[in-house]
């Protein structure tokens, strides 16, 4: 799939020396977490109920069963599913920060991984994004004797859910990347 790109966002992005009211608090608490206000956040910014809701949806998912290693993996499937360049090298990024290997990035981008437990919420992950949600019997029937509960099946459709979100502003905006840059297919 051939996207025109240019090297310029579409939506403006929130300078955070700008910033003011509820977003410029939103800033500062991105700020302290990752030590800067990523683009993506900074586009984020235009709408603070947009971002703010970014923000909880992930902190409450960061609280859940899945750790950040798995969550990292996750959003690294969707965002080569979906072609989003920039949650891929964001994610690429971040998952080498909680220990993610090269092969363990690529295997991820790949819907695979080499504990079964985490090679079935991958392939699950896949599934939602290509079916649009519409997950069939069999996922599931190769899902559940790897292990995943209920509540595991649950909080993998509401990170692919968040992941989503995160790569369609993505690709709205065509945010420029401000993390060393992977793409989609590599």
């Amino acid at each position: 799939m051939a996207v025109e790109k240019a090297n310029v966002n579409r939506i403006i992005q929130v300078d955070p020396a700008q910033a003011t009211g509820k977003t410029k608090q939103l800033f500062e608490a991105v700020q302290v977490k990752w030590g800067a206000v990523p683009n993506l956040f900074r586009v984020l910014g235009v709408s603070p109920a947009a971002l703010e809701g970014y923000l909880h949806f992930a902190d409450a998912l960061a609280g859940g069963s899945l750790s950040s290693r798995v969550r990292e993996q996750i959003a690294l499937a969707v965002a080569e599913a979906n072609f989003c360049g920039y949650c891929l090298s964001t994610h690429s990024f971040l998952g080498g920060k909680v220990g993610l290997t090269k092969t363990d990035i690529a295997d991820a981008r790949h819907a695979r991984a080499a504990d079964r437990k985490t090679d079935a919420i991958l392939k699950l992950t896949r599934g939602i994004v290509v079916q649009r949600g519409e997950v069939s019997d069999a996922d599931f029937k190769l899902a559940r004797p790897s292990g995943l509960t209920d509540g595991d099946i649950v909080e993998t459709v509401a990170n692919v859910a968040l992941n989503i979100f995160a790569n369609y502003v993505n690709h709205a905006a065509r945010t420029v990347v401000d993390f060393p840059e992977v793409q989609p297919g590599d």
